[in-house]
């Protein structure tokens, strides 16, 4: 049986607040994270600290983790070529994570750049992972529409993941940066792609409000995804994407969504029940 992949995403958790959340509780809360059993955290991103000005202390955040006894990988979110390569210095790092925006509205208050401008980028993050034993994730943003008028439809989706395949991407996030995917339009996205890409990983990133949350997922691992990121109490969204953060997938619902349909995970409930409480002294103050 294939397990499913749990992603939890702490640096999205925190990019949003605007109160700096200090460098050792930033740590503290990641080590109980390593306990858990998570495949994957994402746990920092190499950015600008102007933009994100919260992940300004990623690096030194890494410095203070325990690895010693933990089977997650760790995955940092990088913008740009510099980005790559002072992520790429750092071997406890296994995924590099670049977020390619099929809105060009997006692209550009995200990264800077035009989509064209992106797709080089991605060659060139990828050649950075390819020689520094790096895996590199594409979070596919605005992937299920805009809130800009640009242009979406699953034909363009599929384009872009045409270019990303013949690159070699091996793990892509279909990410809902604002919300606005549906049940139906998850189903259908996932279920064109999935199948004419087998060995592409699909991922599920989603934002979504806690009463939908359940028909999402459920949409999503129906059509075949078994890759989802989510965080904690649903924390978190993208302050460059809109003035108004919509929340991550709870991982708690996620956890229990699988329980509910005996789906296999490798979460420790006792250890991961520990990091729900260790969250509110972080995010509780905040929100």
């Amino acid at each position: 049986m294939t397990t499913t992949k749990l992603i939890e995403c702490p640096r999205d958790a925190m990019q949003g607040l605007h109160d700096f959340v200090s460098t050792d509780a930033k740590a503290r809360y990641i080590n109980q994270l390593l306990k858990v059993g998570y495949n994957v955290i994402d746990f920092g991103s190499f950015v600008s600290p102007k933009a994100i000005p919260q992940m300004r202390d990623t690096a030194e955040v890494l410095s203070k983790l325990d690895l010693e006894n933990t089977n997650t990988e760790l995955l940092a979110i990088v913008a740009n070529l510099r980005g790559a390569i002072d992520a790429a210095c750092h071997t406890e790092i296994d995924y590099l994570g670049y977020p390619f925006s099929i809105s060009e509205t997006f692209q550009m208050r995200n990264t800077n750049s035009t989509i064209a401008e992106s797709l080089e980028r991605v060659k060139q993050i990828q050649e950075v992972c390819a020689g520094n034993d790096k895996k590199l994730v594409i979070y596919i943003s605005m992937g299920f529409g805009n809130p800009y008028g640009d242009q979406w439809n699953v034909e363009i989706v599929q384009q872009w993941v045409d270019h990303l395949s013949a690159m070699d991407i091996k793990i892509m996030a279909l990410s809902d940066t604002i919300g606005v995917a549906t049940p139906e339009s998850i189903e259908y996205l996932f279920g064109n792609l999935i199948p004419p890409y087998p060995d592409v990983e699909f991922g599920a990133h989603l934002h979504s409000d806690p009463n939908t949350c359940y028909e999402k997922i459920h949409s999503a691992y129906e059509a075949g995804c078994r890759r989802f990121d989510g965080a904690i109490k649903g924390f978190g969204g993208c302050p460059m994407a809109s003035n108004q953060l919509v929340g991550n997938i709870a991982t708690e619902n996620l956890i229990s969504y699988l329980d509910a349909h005996k789906i296999s995970h490798d979460v420790n409930l006792l250890n991961f029940k520990k990091c729900c409480n260790e969250s509110l002294e972080i995010f509780d103050k905040f929100h």
